[in-house]
């Protein structure tokens, strides 16, 4: 890498051109389809009106599931779905959402808006749900207000087929085998809404509910305990001493937050505020290396998987929209907040093992917005996962890269390009471009060592301006376009040449 950057130093000053040399012959991580998992919370309209309308609705469904949502979710390939919550989770007591629709009991969401939650999307909503989009559910367990008894419960309530009482309210309630459970999730940010405990009171408790999270038949759990916050080091060394093998997996939430008393708007911002917050979206990078050496220090080989079960953008609420639903629009830089998050978590999958953006619909930065008369929008964020699909279960390929850098704050830089590259099971090269300039275009050079490609196509997702939006009145502002912008100039070379504020996914064959 050294002699590399000794040879283009000056050329990169001089021409403001990038060189991206890729390692075809080095890949050996895969990189985790449920990297690109998703998070649907009952907060706001992300469950209700977003992904469930009911079998009576005039909106079109399946099931009760709105019909376009579902589509558009299935065109996403979505790995993993993580449920009820969140803050919700741990006030979340299951046997309210079972049984016939219209007996089950109301509740206040006190988290979110203070409105009324009628259970009518519950367990079997949900789990049916992802059988219907082939994803994996991750149940996240009430500890916060929750009993063990009522944890294990639901968990042989889900997975068992032994007869028991557990297993017998199932089938009465229409559902005769049990579904496949893999991801657990015992309790929900513990140190905060999930119930204000200390890492020692917490480890202990997760101990005790994980005991009774029992598998039945073949299904085998994976239990995740609650992490920690961003930059709270301390909560992972506690629990991973005081119960790191009992473990099989530990969360981490980090969103791109500047300050939390005074977010920012969504859609107005400046070119300056766009930086500040991919330097903040990249800082991921270091908090992550700082939990994985924390988690390397008590499992070596890597046995228990960090699940970033949380991230995103987070910005002030839409005017005009209620208090307490975290609705908010999503532009062009947000669209950069994902793919340059998702090349950071690529680089890290030997302890990285799952991901859930926040969140699915309608909530925060969520792939799909939608409204009460029919209407659905599809996100910049969407298409970047759209895009990045096609690195989902493929093996990561290492690179160099050398780009102009820009000093956003202090302590921050931002490379002006960010890149990831893959090699699927059919042999096929994956490479997403990020031109971060929002000014300039980027000349880049790209080495492919031993590689004989002879057709290179891709997608490119741009707009006129960084503040640019879909709306349900224009829903095709930012959309992805064809690419061909990129030349194969030798064996195993590419130039590429980007736009400005541009993200680029090629394919090289």
């Amino acid at each position: 890498m050294l002699s590399l950057m000794v040879m283009f130093s000056v050329a990169l000053f001089a021409q403001q051109k990038s060189v991206i040399r890729v390692y075809p012959d080095k890949g050996e991580q895969v990189i985790h389809k449920e990297i690109y998992g998703q998070f649907a919370e009952h907060l706001g309209r992300c469950i209700y009106g977003g992904i469930w309308v009911g079998e009576d609705s005039p909106i079109p469904n399946i099931n009760g599931y709105r019909k376009d949502v579902f589509e558009a979710l299935k065109e996403l390939q979505v790995p993993v779905i993580r449920w009820p919550g969140g803050c919700f989770a741990d006030e979340y007591h299951w046997m309210d959402g079972i049984g016939p629709r219209e007996q089950r009991p109301k509740l206040v969401n006190t988290n979110w808006g203070g409105t009324v939650e009628d259970n009518s999307f519950g367990t079997h909503e949900f789990l049916n749900l992802c059988e219907m989009l082939g994803c994996e559910p991750y149940i996240s367990g009430n500890v916060g207000s929750g009993t063990v008894e009522e944890l294990a419960k639901w968990v042989e309530y889900m997975t068992s087929d032994a007869e028991s009482e557990m297993t017998a309210l199932r089938r009465k309630n229409g559902r005769e085998k049990p579904w496949k459970v893999k991801y657990i999730g015992v309790g929900n940010e513990s140190w905060g809404c999930g119930g204000n405990m200390t890492p020692e009171f917490y480890s202990d408790l997760y101990r005790r509910y994980q005991t009774y999270c029992r598998n039945y038949g073949e299904n085998r759990l994976y239990k995740v305990a609650s992490g920690a916050s961003d930059y709270d080091y301390n909560w992972t060394e506690v629990l991973m001493k005081n119960a790191g093998r009992h473990m099989n997996g530990l969360s981490l939430h980090y969103y791109t937050v500047h300050r939390w008393d005074n977010k920012g708007s969504a859609t107005q911002f400046t070119v300056d505020d766009y930086y500040r917050t991919l330097g903040k979206a990249l800082e991921i990078e270091q908090v992550l290396k700082n939990h994985i050496a924390i988690m390397d220090k008590y499992d070596p080989r890597k046995r228990v998987g960090l699940l970033v079960d949380e991230w995103g953008t987070w910005w002030d609420e839409e005017p005009g929209t209620v208090r307490g639903y975290l609705y908010q629009q999503n532009t062009l830089r947000d669209a950069f907040v994902a793919a340059l998050t998702l090349d950071v978590f690529h680089k890290y999958t030997d302890r990285v093992v799952m991901a859930n953006i926040a969140q699915m619909v309608n909530v925060l930065q969520a792939m799909i917005l939608t409204d009460d008369k029919g209407g659905m929008v599809l996100t910049p964020t969407y298409h970047v996962f759209r895009m990045y699909k096609v690195h989902q279960d493929a093996t990561y390929l290492p690179f160099d890269l050398i780009c102009n850098k820009k000093k956003v704050e202090e302590n921050r830089t931002v490379p002006m390009i960010s890149a990831t590259a893959s090699r699927d099971k059919n042999g096929v090269i994956h490479l997403s471009l990020s031109n971060v300039d929002a000014d300039n275009s980027q000349e880049i050079t790209v080495e492919l060592p031993g590689v004989k490609g002879k057709k290179v196509s891709g997608e490119i997702l741009t707009a006129a301006n960084l503040t640019d939006h879909n709306t349900f009145e224009k829903p095709n502002t930012v959309k992805p376009a064809a690419f061909n912008g990129a030349k194969i100039v030798g064996d195993g070379l590419l130039t590429v040449n980007l736009p400005a504020k541009s993200i680029v996914t090629l394919e090289i064959k």
